[in-house]
């Protein structure tokens, strides 16, 4: 018992360690030390039963985002002896789908994100009454403890929001383009509302099919042809943030290209000035720690966040913390 509690307490602090990797070199290479060895060895840090634990993600085909929170989950996986399934549609219906053939299986947890939880509300319910624990991630935090969730992790979009609109009173913009590139996801709303209740300029939405990008080019470039006021462009998701560069300059236009979320191609857009910031909820936390806190309530009836959200974020990234966290986004886990 005292070798397995030893290890159990590696075993968090591994995990306290990534989380911490962007502010240490010495936590960085920690970090990625523990990764390596876990990949090579493949074995667990317990002796736990083999659970398995589903997530159902709305992540569209191709997402860069989610691979991101695969690796934190995956690496959770690995540590905690639990067999990982992985599954996600954008669209609502079939995402809701996803979760009752989790359900169906007799998963030991289930993770699911709420972009559309009136769709979701059902199928949630659901793996409540077969006492299956559910813990919700990225978006619903708003309607997470109302269906029944253990907990949520996540950032508060609305406060997300705000961060940007602060941040862009700071760089004096004056006219901002939200776009958002998935109707009715209420985390988007959120978030470009959040951007309008700060920012003390004039805020205007644009919505895109996020899964056409050319398209997604087209909407922008003819925005800021028609608009040469617009100063700053601001985009919910990393994917997008290049594609709205490449509107910028075939615009011609000026405006500062901003976005939600990070990764390897943001971080060096923010190093050499294509960018202006980036706002990171840190999605390699999210998956970890949703199967890290499964684990954590099958083995000891652990629930953390006194039924308030677990936040991984906001943070802004600028260009003086870009090159800390190349390393990082490089490997996938930022």
């Amino acid at each position: 018992m005292a070798r397995f509690r030893t290890w159990v307490g590696i075993a968090l602090a591994g995990a306290l360690s990534v989380s911490l990797a962007a502010c240490s070199s010495t936590g960085g290479k920690r970090a990625e030390d523990a990764r390596k060895a876990a990949a090579a060895q493949g074995r667990a840090a317990v002796n736990t039963p083999r659970w398995t634990f589903a997530m159902i993600t709305h992540s569209g085909d191709g997402d860069t985002f989610w691979d991101i929170v695969q690796s934190g989950a995956k690496q959770a996986a690995v540590k905690d002896n639990i067999n990982f399934l992985y599954s996600h549609d954008d669209e609502a219906q079939q995402q809701a789908q996803l979760v009752d053939a989790a359900v169906d299986k007799k998963v030991d947890g289930i993770i699911v994100t709420l972009a559309k939880p009136d769709a979701m509300k059902a199928a949630v319910a659901r793996a409540e009454k077969a006492g299956i624990p559910v813990i919700t991630v990225n978006s619903g935090s708003e309607e997470s403890k109302a269906f029944g969730a253990l907990t949520h992790i996540g950032q508060d979009e609305t406060i997300a929001g705000e961060a940007v609109g602060d941040e862009l009173n700071k760089r004096g913009k004056k006219k901002a383009l939200c776009v958002l590139h998935e109707q009715g996801n209420v985390g988007h709303e959120q978030r470009c509302d959040g951007v309008a209740k700060t920012f003390h300029g004039t805020l205007r939405k644009l919505y895109v099919n996020g899964t056409n990008m050319p398209d997604v080019q087209s909407a922008i470039e003819a925005k800021l042809q028609a608009d040469k006021s617009i100063d700053s462009v601001v985009t919910l998701g990393a994917p997008y943030a290049d594609t709205a560069v490449k509107a910028r300059t075939d615009a011609g236009s000026k405006a500062e290209i901003d976005t939600f979320d990070l990764n390897a191609k943001v971080a060096a857009s923010l190093k050499d000035g294509t960018l202006g910031f980036a706002v990171d909820q840190q999605p390699y936390l999210q998956g970890y720690q949703a199967v890290d806190l499964l684990w954590l309530y099958k083995y000891n009836g652990d629930v953390l966040g006194g039924g308030k959200p677990v936040l991984t974020g906001p943070q802004i990234i600028t260009k003086d913390q870009a090159s800390a966290l190349a390393e990082y986004t490089e490997r996938g886990t930022r």
